[in-house]
């Protein structure tokens, strides 16, 4: 390739890393002046990208070449993980919000009574796993700008002839070391937002998202002309189609799971992971967010990865951890190669920086201090000052933590791919998440438990996958892995107890995670935890509890005196003052101030303000140094929490019991008020049916007595008052066996008789037995039948008396000049309707059910008689409806094209149709 030199590539790559200095300052400066940038959501979740390290920018492509979509689990376990943030991420944001956690190791410590010990074999475990993944990013480093500066020629990097001080991967590793010296040691409390550093984060993070990007579009839209070209390309070579098939991933159905289970429990468990997740966190609500934006950039920067390794394959561009790079090289680009370089120089230093922060704070709070708190005179002179102390110390830590992953990559690092190193860090890394996990749940989880199962899973990793990885260096004899320890087959590191067909990482992730969960359950069990531990217990796993915050932990006594002076040597004296701040009573002299006794609220400030500073344990032991009597009152802890459980839970019941005497309230004043309705309405009906009873017979009665008081009467006046009176006597009658039908159809005593009947003749029948009636009126009457002959079954007199009713009703209600009615019958679907319409005044919408109710009659003013009550009884349609029904039908009420009302009535096809 030809470049303007390596000074171009080394000048551009240090000012990339001044950028995020710059970045870094106005981030920090920012903080100072109260107006965070890491107060959005979209800077923590790209904040969380800090997980796409050189392993994603580089070795993705490199797997994918290898074993196909096996990559992808890699993203998809993170993915999982974010969408179940709701109930795990949450809960441990608020956690380490309410208990200053600054580490993994201080959570671990924390959950289990505080333990010293516990948290100090995290933090070295963390050492041990992420070594070799700091090594990673440093070898990546190197690769990418051998590559760029040799293609086409071979990346040499061993370092057999030369010194430390000439590997370029050395000097990254120095001046990284100053920018987290600078931006992530600024304060002692590790718990305080490192608000610079995780800007730096963000930029990084779009920065290696735009470069990956940025070679995909290049190589899949301008070297393939698009992936329709590169795929059939692709297609002319059966081998190339066949390394992309899902029977490419290691060990199969097993290797998908192991894998995706591994990435899920390492993405919780990666100390720098842990860092931006919680400890960076500003507000849980950020999580929301986070839950999709993250997962978004997951597939955007793993976009192009199968169409690179594609190319790569297809070109034969040699290591395929290198395709990202040597593709664009390939096609004579310079630009586009130093934008790579500066990508994946992003990836690698935002990973070391984050890591580096967290490991250095679990050095100096769960190693260095413990063995300084057993130096007595350090903490019980009254004028010593350690804070500068405490961040010196965490200064000499990131730069041995450095120094230690540039050794294994100089020593151990070319014996392994990108992908496997980080492998190999996440399966180790692992095996906290029971002692996380399963104690962020389970109160009966305890100290030794933990422990033990923490150490045979760390055992058991170490056997089957970091052991190995000496044996492939030449540190050990490779028979180790090819027949086992003192050749015993069975004691394989690669087959453990035999297991074969595995791939490696889930055969270490089965074996360890195994005797990890069972030690930690089993021991769990049958072992009592102390009080610290279970007021943590309870702390950790109610932690989502409401009245949770307001709990104080402290019951021993202290003065102010004696917590200001432990503060100032150890935190200096403007933490101090931020601690004693809300002390709102002011003592008269320092006298007072020193001898009056300190609140359970101020002892909490305090010992958060030290588990900031120095973890959890240590503050805990300098608290507990400075207290007269107990110092924690665990059973008083225990039952407020269960007291206000209890409470909430009763509030609770409470609550939805009066939801639901409410609701029952409610439906009674429904029902109250329906009540009276219907009872207004049933005097109306009776008094209406009175009426109707009283006309026909004082009529009968009147004319009878006319004819009894006068014999002499002419004919034709006596034929004409008989005539009369057979009216009314019919009329009466019909309201009688209206009243009647009502009653049988109540009480289920109204017989039918369903035979086969043609609706269409019925409906003819019907009409022209009160023909006589519309002629009276000059109705128009019209008839349509779209069905002849109709059957349905039904009993064929009560079925006439429906259609006559409903036609008696449309005469009754249609206008009264140029009265319009029209009947139909026709087919729909598996029935027949029959339609009755007219063109009077209608029903409006709010009362077309209501027409029909047995005890309700609608007011049309048009259509009362002279005293405002409506015609007729109202008993006919409620009667009509119930028959339609009994003979499985359905009749209702809608608007007329007429203008007028439109009763429809509905039956069944014959069954034998």
């Amino acid at each position: 390739m030809t470049m303007r030199g390596d000074w171009v590539v080394i000048g551009t790559a240090f000012c990339y890393l001044a950028l995020l200095f710059m970045v870094a300052a106005w981030g920090d400066r920012r903080a100072e002046q109260g107006r965070s940038l890491i107060g959005s959501p979209t800077v923590y979740a790209l904040s969380i990208a800090v997980y796409c390290t050189a392993w994603t920018f580089y070795g993705s492509v490199g797997r994918a070449a290898q074993y196909g979509p096996s990559f992808l689990l890699i993203y998809l376990g993170p993915t999982l993980a974010m969408l179940l943030a709701p109930f795990t991420l949450r809960k441990m944001v608020r956690i380490a919000a309410q208990q200053r956690i600054t580490s993994i190791a201080d959570f671990i410590s924390a959950r289990y009574g505080k333990s010293s010990r516990l948290g100090a074999l995290v933090a070295i475990m963390a050492l041990i796993t992420i070594t070799p993944y700091i090594a990673l990013q440093l070898k990546a480093i190197t690769v990418s700008h051998a590559v760029l500066m040799n293609y086409p020629l071979g990346a040499d990097i061993t370092l057999e002839n030369e010194r430390f001080w000439m590997d370029r991967s050395f000097w990254i590793a120095m001046v990284l070391a100053v920018f987290i010296i600078l931006f992530g040691t600024r304060h002692l409390d590790a718990s305080e937002r490192h608000e610079g550093m995780v800007a730096a984060i963000a930029v990084e993070s779009l920065v290696k998202l735009i470069a990956f990007l940025a070679v995909g579009v290049f190589v899949t839209f301008i070297m393939f002309a698009g992936p329709g070209a590169l795929l059939a390309e692709v297609a002319a070579t059966p081998a190339l189609i066949n390394s992309m098939r899902l029977e490419n991933v290691p060990g199969g159905a097993t290797g998908w799971v192991g894998m995706l289970l591994l990435a899920f429990l390492a993405f919780f468990t990666l100390p720098r992971q842990f860092q931006v997740l919680v400890v960076e966190n500003v507000d849980e609500q950020h999580l929301h967010r986070a839950s999709w934006l993250f997962p978004l950039y997951l597939l955007l920067i793993n976009l192009f990865v199968i169409p690179i390794a594609l190319a790569g394959l297809l070109l034969g561009e040699g290591d395929p951890d290198s395709f990202v790079l040597t593709l664009p090289l390939s096609a004579g680009l310079e630009g586009l190669p130093l934008l790579v370089f500066i990508g994946g120089l992003s990836a690698a230093t935002g990973m070391v920086i984050v890591e580096t922060i967290a490991l250095s704070t679990m050095v100096s709070n769960q190693l260095i201090m413990p063995l300084l708190l057993k130096v007595k005179h350090l903490y019980i002179e009254r004028h010593g000052r350690l804070a500068d102390w405490l961040l010196n110390i965490r200064r000499i830590a990131i730069l041995l933590i450095l120094l230690m992953g540039y050794l294994y990559h100089a020593l151990i690092g070319d014996s392994y791919s990108l992908v496997t190193i980080g492998l190999v860090s996440f399966a180790g890394v692992a095996q906290f998440a029971p002692a996380l996990l399963i104690g962020l749940y389970w109160r009966g989880a305890t100290r030794q438990g933990a422990t033990l199962g923490l150490l045979a899973g760390f055992f058991i990793w170490f056997y089957t996958l970091l052991l190995p990885g000496f044996a492939q260096s030449g540190w050990l004899k490779e028979t180790l892995i090819t027949q086992g320890p003192w050749e015993i087959s069975w004691l394989s590191p690669y087959a453990l107890l035999g297991l074969t067909g595995w791939d490696i990482y889930t055969h270490s992730l089965f074996w360890s995670m195994l005797v990890n969960v069972s030690l930690l359950i089993g021991v769990s069990l049958f072992t009592r935890p102390t009080p610290l531990e279970q007021t943590q217990a309870a702390l950790f796993t109610e932690a989502m509890h409401p009245n949770l915050q307001t709990t104080s932990l402290w019951q021993g006594e202290t003065t102010e005196g004696a917590l200001h002076a432990l503060l100032i040597r150890y935190l200096g004296s403007m933490a101090t003052q931020r601690v004693f701040a809300s002390q709102t009573a002011q003592p008269d002299t320092e006298t007072d101030a020193y001898q009056r006794p300190a609140s359970k609220a101020l002892i909490t400030r305090a010992e958060q303000a030290l588990a900031g500073s120095l973890g959890s344990a240590s503050a805990s032991v300098l608290i507990n140094s400075v207290l007269r009597g107990e110092a924690v009152d665990v059973e008083s802890v225990l039952t407020i929490l269960d007291t206000t459980s209890q409470a909430l839970e009763y509030n609770r019941q409470l609550e939805q019991k009066s939801q639901e005497l409410a609701r029952v309230g409610e439906e009674l004043r429904s029902a109250n008020e329906r009540l009276r309705e219907l009872d207004r309405m049933k005097d109306e009906f009776v008094a209406m049916i009175s009426h109707e009873l009283r006309t026909p017979l004082t009529s009968i009665r009147s004319f009878a007595e006319i004819l009894r008081d006068t014999p002499d009467i002419a004919a034709d006046k006596r034929q004409q008052f008989l005539s009369i009176m057979v009216l009314e006597s019919q009329r009466l009658s019909r309201l009688i066996e209206e009243i009647l039908d009502l009653a049988r159809l109540e009480s289920g005593r109204l017989t039918m008789k369903p035979v086969a009947v043609d609706l269409t003749k019925l409906a003819k029948q019907s009409s022209d037995a009160i023909f006589r009636l519309h002629d009276e009126q000059s109705v128009e009457f019209e008839f349509f039948a779209e069905a002849s002959p109709a059957i349905v079954t039904a009993d064929p007199d009560r079925l006439e008396q429906v259609i006559i009713n409903l036609l008696e009703n449309a005469r009754k209600f249609a206008a009264p000049r140029h009265p319009n009615i029209r009947l139909s019958v026709y087919p729909v679907d598996n029935t027949f309707q029959l339609s009755v319409e007219d063109n009077g005044p209608g029903i409006p919408p709010s009362e077309r059910e209501n027409v029909f109710e047995k005890f309700y009659q609608l007011q049309l003013r048009e259509h009362t008689t002279e005293k405002g009550r409506p015609k007729g009884s109202g008993l006919g349609l409620p009667i009509s409806r119930a028959i339609i029904h009994h003979l499985g039908g359905k009749l209702w009420a809608t608007e007329s094209p007429l203008g007028g009302t439109k009763m429809v009535l509905e039956l069944p096809k014959a069954s034998f149709m």
